[in-house]
């Protein structure tokens, strides 16, 4: 069955060329129908395909196939295919990407049903579901850097889809110049692993990388390289300010991007590559440093913020963070299990803001909602559900792959464990927050808001009921010997990992010391849901940013980090490039080209009098000539 793995990209694609090409002329229903059909075809082979590596797993095999398409580039020595790997880790990506994916062109069907540009946002949608599968899917580190480069076009033309919108499109460009900043690492880190491997196939790279020493000097050029790609991707310090801009392209696309698919790129790729990692334990450090103070700064920012779109933002980046925290203490398994529990729960809490501020009109201001408990009864139970399993509240899918984290940070420094501990705290309030905010207490909107509210459609609900199932049960796929579970997603994930478990320091804390850390998380998230939700259910008036203190009124804005990017790389660069324009392109550049135009145009001008019809003028120059000639002949002898 592994000869189907090219249909799984291919289909998306298909769907964006015959979606693009038609907008115009196909009906939305057949638009809909196959731009989410592709999707879910592509669902269908990925499920079959993970059955084939779950069967190889059970038998005590790798589970890892290849599947070469074409020989692609031959250099000398060099030599690299067009190839698909399918192993544990991409079997998994594949079901997120492609399971969420279809969700979200299915919610999206009813979500854009009145715009214009209907069909160009399902070609654009498929587009970026083709790259991100062939980032997933690749076998070397030029097809991941392919679809790296893709998800990142695509990106930039779906938030920027109401473009007519200078915010909006604004928004988009900063998106896609800042992870052009990170892609150039990733650049200089293929060139690196080049120079010291010969080779960009994981089935090579890897293994060689294995047998060099810890600390190798090369590896740690190579790694860094790599996190500053996955600092751009995945929206870290000090890359991070793009991800909360991207709300304003359409609450489908906010969803699609921060939740299983583009930001999650960058953990994909730390966790593929392993073990170059663990031999860079620097990396290593700066990786989970940065994690947490990513984690913590935009924990910060989310308790103050009244866009409910903005609140979800800053949450993925602060989640994303807890999942460089567990890469950078060596949790990969849990690490990616929190990319697999927080793309249910995150892509259930977008699609739900998005049911919201449909039944709203629009309205994104949380200040002026309130009390739509009874009214989108839907909604609420799946955001309810959504709320408690990001917060880590047992037994939903976040207390597991939270708490897993967690234990691996305190096991490599207590005071990661605290730091983020807090973190967690923070997350706990401002979700229940949201929730306070969004449906307790009464209605605060206007009187035609209050009579348009109502559920959304089947094609938008139908989502949130699937996503909270899967946020409420995912944690069973990894519940650790703690509790009795089995760790199936960590025993599947072994030989992914094996090299690194090898080299890296085993982990073991006691059973009760893991009780102890998972009460506290748990008795602390619940405090501050309850404390969140008794101080804003009724009483909204504490969200007024004048009667904050300084800390309150630094985190609404958001600690102005924007506003010092501004005055310290965007205007002194507007300056720079103005500068250039005047003194090089128009003054040096520009005067240089005129000049020798002019220059040829006024020679031009003279040799034309020359030419002037006489015959005796004609026959005079050719004497001159003659006369010239016998002379230098004449000189010369």
């Amino acid at each position: 069955m592994i000869e189907l793995i090219w249909l799984i990209p291919l289909l998306p694609l298909l769907g964006f060329l015959i979606n693009g090409l038609g907008q115009n002329v196909l009906p939305k229903p057949l638009i809909g129908i196959l731009g989410s059909g592709v999707v879910f075809a592509s669902f269908l082979i990925s499920c079959v395909l993970f059955g084939e590596v779950n069967t190889a797993r059970s038998a005590g095999e790798a589970g890892t196939f290849t599947y070469q398409l074409f020989d692609w580039i031959s250099v000398g020595s060099f030599n690299l295919s067009f190839s698909f790997l399918l192993d544990p880790l991409s079997a998994i990506m594949l079901l997120i990407v492609t399971g969420i994916g279809f969700l979200i062109h299915l919610y999206s069907y009813s979500y854009m049903e009145h715009d214009e540009g209907f069909g160009k946002f399902f070609s654009y949608l498929n587009l970026f579901i083709f790259f991100m599968l062939l980032l997933v899917l690749g076998s070397n580190y030029l097809i991941m850097f392919i679809g790296w480069e893709g998800v990142g076009l695509c990106s930039y033309l779906l938030i920027g889809f109401w473009y007519k919108n200078v915010d909006y499109s604004s928004a988009a460009k900063k998106a896609f110049v800042m992870n052009r900043i990170g892609d150039l690492g990733f650049l200089i880190a293929v060139f690196a692993i080049i120079a010291t491997f010969g080779s960009l196939e994981f089935g090579e790279v890897l293994p060689a990388a294995a047998q060099l020493p810890m600390g190798d000097t090369a590896l740690l050029l190579i790694t860094l390289m790599l996190f500053i790609a996955a600092t751009g991707k995945s929206a870290q310090l000090p890359l991070f300010t793009w991800l909360p801009d991207a709300m304003a392209g359409p609450t489908p696309v906010s969803a699609l991007i921060h939740a299983a698919t583009m930001v999650t790129a960058g953990i994909y790729m730390i966790a593929r590559s392993n073990i170059l990692f663990t031999l860079s334990p620097i990396t290593m450090q700066i990786i989970a440093v940065v994690g947490l103070a990513t984690a913590l700064l935009a924990a910060c920012i989310a308790i103050t913020q009244n866009d409910i779109k903005k609140v979800l933002a800053y949450s993925t980046v602060s989640q994303l963070g807890y999942m460089f925290l567990g890469l950078g203490v060596g949790a990969f398994t849990g690490a990616f299990f929190h990319v697999l529990t927080h793309a249910f729960f995150k892509a259930l809490l977008f699609l739900g803001a998005g049911s919201v501020i449909h039944a709203m009109s629009n309205e994104q201001d949380m200040r002026m909602m309130g009390g739509l408990k009874k009214k989108l009864p839907i909604t609420y139970i799946t955001m309810l559900i959504g709320t408690i399993a990001i917060a880590g509240i047992p037994p939903l899918s976040g207390f597991f792959s939270k708490d897993e984290i967690l234990a691996y940070a305190f096991f490599a420094s207590p005071v990661f464990w605290v730091l983020g501990f807090i973190g967690a705290l923070f997350t706990a309030f401002y979700m229940f927050r949201l929730l306070a905010l969004t449906f307790f207490g009464k209605f605060r909107g206007t009187e035609e808001q209050k009579h348009h509210v109502h559920e959304s459609p089947w094609q938008m609900t139908l989502p949130l009921i699937v996503l909270a199932v899967f946020a409420a049960v995912g944690g069973c796929l990894n519940i650790p010997a703690a509790l009795h579970g089995n760790s199936w997603l960590a025993q599947f994930l072994a030989p992914i990992f094996a090299d690194s478990q090898t080299i890296a320091q085993p982990f073991h804390l006691e059973h009760t010391t893991e009780y102890i850390l998972m009460a506290a998380s748990t008795v602390g998230a619940l405090a501050m849901a309850f404390y969140a939700i008794n101080t804003y259910r009724r009483n909204v008036s504490v969200t007024d940013t004048s009667k904050g203190g300084v800390l309150y009124k630094l985190s609404y804005h958001k600690f102005y980090i924007d506003e010092i990017y501004q005055a310290l790389v965007v205007k002194p660069l507007d300056a720079a490039s103005r500068a250039f324009y005047k003194v090089v392109d128009r003054d040096g550049i520009d005067r240089l080209v005129h000049a020798v135009g002019d220059f040829f145009i006024l020679s031009g001008r003279g040799i034309r009098q020359v030419q002037n019809g006489h015959v005796g003028f004609y026959i005079f120059m050719m004497v001159v000539g003659v006369i010239a000639i016998m002379v230098y002949g004449f000189l010369h002898v």
